[in-house]
């Protein structure tokens, strides 16, 4: 049995039902917030009136790059969880390489972990 979705799209200002191509979704930013809305052809065509005054006298800011920013903390660079790098500091040890508590593990210890039976 095959299942279909349905995506129903509506105008985030009047609620009324976009029809395929009779709308679009609007990005825009202010205050250095970067937003979209969902928008009927008048209703985007309206937007773009309102602002027209202002987009003309602005300048193009360069983008900030800010969809790829990750949240939360910053990773271990060898893409290895904070267990297994744990893990590898132990192995480490008991084969008579030198590593440290904390910091990086060099590409070497790492290798021969890898490597190992």
């Amino acid at each position: 049995m095959a299942q279909r979705v349905i995506t129903i799209l509506s105008s985030d200002i009047s609620g009324e039902e976009i029809q395929d191509g009779k709308g679009e979704t609007v990005s825009f930013a202010l205050d250095g917030t970067s937003y979209e809305i969902d928008l009927t052809k008048k209703e985007a065509d309206a937007l773009r009136a309102s602002l027209e005054t202002y987009v003309k006298a602005a300048r193009k800011a360069p983008s900030r790059g800010t969809s790829a920013r990750r949240s939360g903390s910053a990773g271990s660079g060898s893409g290895r969880s904070p267990e297994e790098l744990a893990h590898v500091r132990t192995w480490a040890k008991e084969n008579g390489y030198e590593v440290s508590e904390r910091g990086r593990i060099k590409k070497e210890v790492l290798d021969a972990f890898d490597a190992a039976p």
